[in-house]
């Protein structure tokens, strides 16, 4: 998947926008209880607002009128939230991909609905994209080992899109791996930069990139691709 980011990006300004956090507190149902959950959600602003290495627990716990012993009460450290953050993340990130991809016989249709999806994830979920993107350095040995797992199975599930369309002639692709990290790194950039305030949305922005992953990959004008 994209390259690990050892040193975190300097922290952004805003965190969570209300329909974000809404839907953080809607799609994370499994972290229970509902305490808890708000304290993880307080934790993916904090990350994003100040950074990782700048956010402490009282900060943390602050955002939900919660003293830091509270938090111990269900987390055993600022690890710990990270990595929970991190784990959620991208199994959402892959379950993304997987259904994207999944059933689809024609490998343009295949593609588009990959990086549609995937990009527009990053964007709809910008804030904990942030956190799980470039925050991965401080996760410690055994974490950092989890989820770099996770990123090779959504990095799986894009190479077999590109070799199912290649090997049908769709695609015009010499290198495989390399063309996978372009497109989940041009996405996966949606986080970086997205608003909610902007001229796209998430939708818009998934179409665009779509689109653009498909100039790259078919082949070109003059050039012909065979089956086998």
């Amino acid at each position: 998947m994209h390259p690990d980011v050892n040193d975190p990006r300097p922290p952004v300004e805003g965190g969570l926008d209300e329909a974000e956090a809404r839907a953080l507190d809607e799609n994370w149902s499994e972290v229970q209880p509902p305490a808890a959950r708000r304290i993880l959600i307080a934790a993916v602003e904090a990350f994003a607002t100040r950074g990782y290495h700048a956010t402490t627990t009282r900060d943390i716990a602050g955002r939900v009128d919660r003293s830091p012993a509270a938090v111990y009460g269900y987390f055993a450290s600022k690890e710990e939230l990270l990595y929970r953050i991190s784990l959620i993340g991208h199994q959402r990130t892959l379950r993304t991909v997987v259904d994207a991809s999944a059933g689809e016989p024609d490998p343009v249709a295949r593609m588009r609905a990959l990086v549609s999806d995937f990009a527009a994830w990053h964007a709809r979920h910008h804030t904990t994209a942030r956190v799980i993107q470039y925050e991965l350095g401080a996760l410690s040995e055994e974490h950092h080992a989890e989820i770099a797992a996770l990123r090779r199975q959504i990095d799986r599930v894009v190479r077999e899109t590109l070799e199912y369309g290649v090997a049908r002639g769709a695609f015009d692709v010499p290198d495989v791996p390399g063309t996978a990290l372009a497109l989940l790194s041009l996405s996966i950039d949606v986080a970086r930069w997205y608003r909610s305030s902007g001229r796209l949305g998430p939708e818009d922005i998934g179409a665009l990139y779509a689109d653009l992953a498909l100039r790259m990959v078919r082949p070109q004008a003059g050039t012909q691709s065979i089956a086998p």
